[in-house]
């Protein structure tokens, strides 16, 4: 086949499955509608018979609940299929109505046959057991549970084969029995008792367990499962009905409650179903409240209201990392649909964020369209926020990896000075020790070789004196106190020290704490003309805090020079903070607070 002609085949089927699409989406709607006519149209037949032969006095309550059950079921089921096709509720609503009119168009006064009326026996309770799959199935339009199989399985027995093998032994008068094959009343009573017991227990299980549902749901989906829980109840009120029937005649309020329930509960399912399309005014506070701009915190908090959902998480899109993080910038994993399900947005073609929320909401999905539009623009501000809170979370870990980089490095040259050139002139020392015996009767070459100990011992305390400036091993190996107190010792002017805590800390913390005290006294040394110093170190609200004080001249430019920007880059690394105050004439006074949980 020739290339163009492909093309052209190709055209033709994008050109036309639209048109296929509309034709089926046209085709079923006229199957809902018409499905529609036939539930409203003959559901009056059901008090057709009495109203012609008593005339409108046959119309009593009893009489009106039962034409409007099947009305209610139709009519919801209508619009439930007709807003959301793809869930099958609808349809079993229509279904349970039309099987409703079926079901009483079969029994007395409407027909006088044998069989319809045998059949309408079994199919009127066979109802029953449609209505409890719809409750079991309700939202999704499936049974997702064993249970909920194991259940519906029950109720089918109880409703199908145990009424069929009842009809086997009943023998009855009027009408007559279409299945009987042998007449015994002790035996049609004792499965008669069976069923109704089991009917009984079965409604209790049920009510049980959507109240436990119910009970154990989160918000927005105890708001599904309310109407769920209302069936189980009918179908409670309805076990009632069969149990006192037995014995004696039912109280009309009893039969009234359960027709009025019959009715109500397809509406309320109904409403449920379609509680997006009813909650346009929490939209529309929810555009009120965006209105004030309520900031990238107050923005989920507005979302979560308007949803219903206290749980709600909001988790931004950040392109350049290719994922998800929270308003600080921490990174977020979407969770597993099982147990959280996850919305993404996208405004404009462009991913934004992700709602994480309850599984529940699915059933909401126009809300949760809505939501989103009307939160746009805050959504992408708040992006934004994150995006920025991201980048300073990435610089802070990139600062904190230079830091510990540099702190190894320190450690490690320190380390090869002792080992290597120190521990190789203190060897030096030692043999020029040794040589002064032979030099004893030259006094030249004796006040050369003292000459050469003198310079070696300057190098040797040089070296070491560098050496502890790259690295304090001192607090490494004995801790932060044991090399403040060596700092202290060698200080120029009077120190007074306090550390307030005697257990060790994680070495970062020990080595910033010591490089500053040892900056800070080296710049006293130097400018401040100071006559004493006052260094404490502490632990206070799950933080380090150092603070260093002297009393000398004030005035420190903090912004010249590169030793305490170091050290602010030091402990900002830590996540911490330095302060400082200097006012000329009044002393300087440095004061550090490091997060430090320990």
């Amino acid at each position: 086949m020739a290339a163009s002609e492909v093309s052209r085949l190709s055209g033709d089927v994008r050109h036309h499955a639209p048109l296929r699409r509309l034709r089926v989406a046209a085709s079923g709607h006229w199957a809902r509608g018409a499905l529609c006519l036939v539930g409203i149209a003959t559901a009056p037949l059901i008090v057709f018979t009495p109203v012609r032969h008593d005339g409108l006095d046959a119309l009593d309550t009893t009489a009106v609940l039962t034409v409007l059950v099947p009305l209610s079921f139709v009519a919801s089921g209508f619009v439930a299929w007709h807003r959301r096709p793809e869930n099958r509720i609808g349809a079993l609503l229509m279904i349970l109505g039309l099987a409703w009119t079926a079901g009483h168009l079969m029994g007395p006064p409407t027909t006088s046959s044998s069989l319809l009326s045998t059949a309408g026996s079994v199919w009127r309770l066979a109802w029953t057991f449609g209505f409890v799959f719809v409750l079991l199935a309700f939202p999704h339009g499936r049974l997702l549970g064993r249970v909920d199989t194991v259940l519906a399985g029950i109720v089918f027995v109880a409703a199908v084969p145990m009424q069929i093998l009842w009809l086997l032994f009943l023998d009855v008068e009027e009408p007559r029995n279409a299945l009987l094959v042998w007449p015994s009343a002790s035996t049609a009573d004792a499965i008669d008792t069976a069923q109704r017991v089991l009917w009984l227990g079965v409604a209790v299980v049920l009510v049980a367990m959507f109240a436990w549902r119910w009970i154990a749901a989160s918000p927005p989906l105890r708001r599904t499962l309310a109407p769920v829980l209302a069936g189980g109840l009918t179908v409670l009120v309805f076990s009632l009905y069969v149990i006192i029937s037995k014995f004696r005649t039912v109280p009309t309020f009893l039969l009234w409650s359960l027709l009025a329930a019959y009715t109500a509960v397809p509406l309320a399912l109904l409403a449920s179903m379609l509680r997006a399309r009813l909650a346009r005014s929490s939209i529309g506070e929810l555009v009120v409240k965006l209105g004030g701009h309520p900031g990238p915190a107050g923005l989920r908090d507005a979302l979560a209201q308007t949803l219903g959902d206290p749980s709600l998480t909001v988790a931004y899109w950040l392109e350049p990392y290719e994922a998800y993080a929270d308003l600080d910038g921490r990174p977020v994993v979407l969770p597993d649909p099982a147990t959280r399900t996850t919305t993404l947005i996208d405004l404009d073609g462009r991913h934004v964020a992700a709602l994480i929320h309850d599984p529940s909401l699915r059933e909401e999905q126009e809300l949760l369209d809505a939501a989103s539009a009307a939160a746009g623009i805050e959504l992408e501000n708040a992006q934004l926020h994150a995006k920025l809170r991201a980048r300073l979370e990435e610089l802070r870990g990139s600062r904190a990896r230079i830091v510990e980089a540099t702190q190894l490095e320190r450690q490690r040259l320190e380390r090869n000075l002792h080992d290597g050139a120190q521990q190789r002139l203190v060897a030096l020392s030692l043999e020029l020790g040794m040589l002064e015996a032979r030099f004893a009767d030259d006094p030249t070459g004796a006040r050369q070789l003292e000459q050469l100990q003198r310079q070696l011992s300057e190098s040797l305390q040089e070296l070491r004196e560098l050496a502890r400036g790259i690295h304090p091993a001192v607090v490494t190996g004995h801790g932060l106190a044991v090399g403040l107190e060596t700092l202290v010792a060698r200080a120029s002017v009077p120190v007074r020290l306090t550390v307030g805590f005697e257990e060790r800390l994680p070495e970062g913390y020990e080595v910033a704490a010591y490089y500053l005290v040892s900056e800070s006294l080296a710049n006293v040394a130097k400018h401040a003309h100071a006559s004493s110093v006052t260094v404490d170190v502490a632990r206070a609200n799950g933080h380090l805090v150092v603070e260093i004080v002297d009393d000398g001249d004030g005035g420190a430019d903090t912004g010249r020079g590169s030793g305490l920007r170091g050290l602010a880059d030091r402990v900002e690394a830590l996540d911490g903070r330095l302060r400082i105050w200097s006012p000329k004439g009044a002393g300087t006074r440095v004061r550090a607070e490091i997060p430090c949980a320990w």
